[in-house]
């Protein structure tokens, strides 16, 4: 009996017109059934967030050919939802986002949209992954980071992966030929410090806009922040389980009498 065909699930947070998903399926095309659920605008920065109080709106779209794309007007966690339920008729084998423009390592990963959608996924027990670039150019080369999405998604489709697995991968600015390779590593301790910028506008109303300057407070040099900063891609595994299981030993042993 003929092995079933893989099904790859496809999606993104910077909205399904952007070069970076169109960057994702030709990466990916070769490897097995793709269908493309994204949101119809960007969504950067909406986390886990899930669309409640008002309807989603579904449509199919004709924009990559010989590809079956639908766009969403929710969040990337309601494409991936819908995409389940309404759409793929069965659990698809990967779920792949991306590529994202900009940096989603560290701290990022919470925020990220991208990598939302990758573990909304992967609570399903779909084995997914996260790309992105460093890069935010709207005309950038992705042809860099398709390889290296190429590259994981093919191994994850060969390897007989865990419910729940969950890659964070990113990708450096750098020329191919001082590209290094695929890195394997942990999260950076590193955040955003941030404040409000107070403005005024025209009628003398105060507004606010989010600034801030990142800072990388881990020396080590097994981190994703490291990696990138070495012209390596970093892949981060990541779970969703935010047990802190150290703790909660420790509290076992020291809080008895509660």
């Amino acid at each position: 009996m003929a092995e079933q065909e893989k099904l790859i699930l496809v999606t993104n947070d910077d909205g399904i017109t952007s070069p970076g998903i169109r960057a994702l399926i030709e990466a990916v095309r070769p490897l097995g059934r793709v269908v493309v659920v994204a949101p119809d605008s960007p969504q950067s920065g909406m986390g886990h967030a899930i669309t409640i109080g008002v309807p989603l709106r579904l449509n199919q779209v004709e924009i990559f050919e010989g590809i079956e794309a639908w766009q969403c007007s929710g969040t990337p966690v309601d494409c991936v939802k819908l995409a389940r339920d309404k759409i793929l008729g069965r659990k698809p084998d990967i779920c792949v986002s991306g590529i994202n423009h900009g940096a989603n390592h560290s701290i990022n990963v919470i925020y990220s949209g991208t990598m939302s959608a990758a573990m909304e996924a992967a609570i399903e027990g779909i084995p997914s992954a996260g790309f992105s670039f460093l890069e935010y150019d709207y005309k950038a080369d992705f042809s860099l980071p398709a390889k290296v999405a190429r590259e994981v998604t093919e191994r994850m489709l060969q390897n007989n992966l865990p419910a729940g697995t969950l890659f964070n991968v990113n990708i450096p600015i750098v020329e191919e030929k001082d590209f290094k390779g695929l890195k394997i590593c942990r999260q950076a301790d590193a955040k955003w410090v941030e404040e409000f910028d107070e403005r005024r506008d025209p009628h003398g109303k105060k507004y606010y806009w989010l600034t801030g300057e990142f800072k990388n407070r881990d020396v080590g040099e097994d981190t994703d922040v490291w990696a990138l900063e070495n012209n390596y891609a970093s892949l981060v595994p990541v779970q969703f389980d935010l047990t802190n299981y150290k703790l909660k030993k420790e509290l076992e042993e020291k809080w008895k009498d509660l």
